[in-house]
């Protein structure tokens, strides 16, 4: 079972790796993790059924090990900042971890130097794992919270997120515990835990989900959930009103994204399907009807001075908008609520 799952694991990443020209930056990270746990799992399997293997093939795996953390976190990054490109800075720390590898396996290879890395090396490249998983917690830390204050709010992006962190923790585990000679005959149970995770993932994205951006998500053709829906457009007025995102005349629809932590995707699909109506719509009735509260409250502000102050960049933008929404324009709204 280890054995076909770090197979098939390995046919995965490449898959996605072929599978499109243009790759987003979470799925680029995601054959990255994919690939470097394969291959630590396939390491793992040789050697416990032929301990006898080359040493060669050790310090392999371990050094794909030493990748495991870094492509999580960078994953969830990708997916919560919506990074369509990567950063100066995350390529400058992969290029030192890359460094770090090829440096260390030059000068000091496993079959030569056994000893060091079984005594210094290893802990080293367990202690990065672990910062690299405690780190990803901070990142996903809204999520780990709702799960256990409200498990039901979790929506399918949610959850398919606490999985896919959950089991690579576990994997984690099994793998230290061995390490520290905690629990005799438990160093399998990593490769096993991998291959469980590999089909768990799989089979959920079989259940009616597809990979948009390294994130499962509900077919086009279909709605998104009702429970799933609520929680979300929950979510999105909170933030509209309490922080008056509707204000910013530069709003864009990839940004109110980021700010309630769901893909670009998903919040059009969530707009569109569930609400009835575009991104434009939707901001321009926040707008029209803070503009509305002005006009009725406030003698001192000019229509264009109210425009400005709800969100738009021009006088004409305001009264077309305001035109649609109310079928009407600010002067003759004043003159009927007077």
């Amino acid at each position: 079972m280890s054995a076909l799952g770090a197979f098939n694991g390995i046919v995965l990443s490449v898959y996605l790796l072929l599978g499109k020209k243009k790759r987003s930056v979470p799925t680029i990270f995601l054959i990255t993790l994919l690939l470097a746990l394969s291959i630590r799992v396939s390491k793992s399997v040789f050697l416990y059924f032929n301990p006898s293997i080359p040493r060669i093939y050790l310090q392999i795996g371990l050094s794909a090990c030493f990748l495991i953390g870094p492509a999580l976190y960078y994953f969830f990054r990708s997916v919560q900042e919506n990074v369509t490109k990567i950063p100066a800075s995350w390529k400058w720390i992969w290029g030192i971890l890359l460094g770090i590898i090829i440096l260390t396996g030059s000068i000091l290879p496993y079959p030569a130097y056994p000893a060091i890395w079984n005594d210094v090396i290893v802990y080293i490249i367990y202690l990065e794992w672990m910062i690299y998983l405690i780190a990803t917690g901070f990142v996903l830390k809204t999520v780990l919270k709702t799960f256990l204050v409200n498990r039901s709010a979790l929506n399918s992006t949610e959850k398919f997120r606490l999985l896919l962190y959950t089991g690579n923790c576990l994997v984690f585990l099994a793998y230290l515990l061995s390490l520290a000679n905690i629990i005799c005959g438990i160093y399998i149970i990593g490769p096993v835990l991998f291959s469980f995770l590999l089909y768990l993932s799989i089979f959920y994205n079989l259940q009616g989900a597809r990979y948009e951006n390294g994130l499962p998500v509900k077919s086009e053709k279909k709605k998104i959930a009702a429970p799933d829906a609520q929680v979300w457009i929950e979510k999105l007025e909170t933030a509209i009103r309490e922080k008056e995102l509707y204000k910013d005349p530069n709003l864009k629809l990839n940004d109110l994204a980021k700010i309630i932590n769901i893909s670009v995707h998903q919040l059009s699909q969530l707009l569109n399907d569930n609400l009835g109506k575009g991104f434009s719509t939707y901001i321009n009735e926040y707008r029209i009807n803070e503009a509305c509260r002005l006009i009725t409250t406030n003698d001192h502000l000019t229509f264009e001075a109210i425009g400005y102050e709800v969100g738009y960049n021009s006088k004409s933008t305001f009264y077309a908008a305001f035109r649609k929404i109310k079928d009407t324009t600010p002067a003759l709204y004043k003159e009927n609520i007077s």
